[in-house]
């Protein structure tokens, strides 16, 4: 005899639950511990992950105080005290603090007419690429700056030839060192196209354009801004009012 509808749909169903029972139960004997040690393991690295942002944020925060405490020492006239702090930093993991503390640790041996030491913390700036660009590329300026008198002028040429170019930020200090360098190796024509260059780019402070104007001037290259040749300083475009 046929079963009624009602009670073959629920016989189907039964069937049907009973064999996702067992699909769910063959799965959980095979990779039940599998699946809950992939879930402790997620949970564990988020948890890492939240503690080393903890820590980084801790660590950050402390190597802001030193740099502060360094600062205010040297602010007051207490290098000695400021001397520990920056040593520390100079260590950091921290790309930013370590380049500020070895910056500031330089320009302390500058003061003191220390040109290797300072040469030598500057290189060490310009060599790590874990720094920003910019300020690699400001250690080398520095470095060779320090280095200056004791350099080939061959030397100082290949170091700011990929500096001393139009658009790059450091285009005043690197060309100028770079065409002075030029000049004493008998290339004056370059020097003073280089000098020209570094005149007409507005993004040069006006010191080193001033410099670099005259610079051009001498060594035969018109670097001044496009219709002031021939004025007479203090001159305008207008006539002169009749007396």
């Amino acid at each position: 005899m046929a079963l009624p509808p009602d009670t073959n749909v629920a016989f189907l169903r039964e069937v049907d639950d009973e064999v996702r029972r067992d699909r769910l139960t063959n799965f959980w004997t095979k990779w039940g511990l599998w699946s809950i040690a992939g879930v402790v393991a997620a949970l564990a690295l988020l948890g890492g992950f939240l503690f080393w942002q903890h820590r980084s944020r801790e660590a950050a925060g402390a190597e802001g105080e030193q740099l502060q405490t360094a600062f205010d020492a040297l602010g007051q006239g207490q290098f000695d005290k400021a001397a520990a702090p920056l040593k520390t930093l100079a260590g950091s993991d921290a790309a930013g603090y370590r380049a500020l503390a070895k910056f500031t640790q330089a320009d302390l041996l500058l003061q003191k007419q220390d040109l290797k030491g300072a040469a030598a913390i500057f290189a060490s700036v310009a060599t790590d690429t874990g720094v920003g660009q910019p300020f690699r590329d400001l250690a080398l300026i520095r470095q060779t700056a320090a280095e200056y008198d004791t350099l080939k002028p061959q030397t100082v040429v290949e170091r700011m030839r990929p500096l001393a170019v139009p658009g790059n930020p450091w285009l005043g200090s690197a060309g100028e060192m770079m065409a002075l360098a030029q000049i004493r190796l008998g290339q004056q024509a370059q020097a003073g196209q280089l000098f020209g260059r570094i005149a007409r780019d507005e993004g040069v402070p006006d010191s080193l354009r001033q410099r670099a104007v005259q610079m051009a001037g001498v060594l035969g290259v018109d670097a001044l801004p496009s219709g002031a040749a021939g004025k007479p300083a203090g001159t305008t475009n207008q006539d002169s009012p009749s007396q």
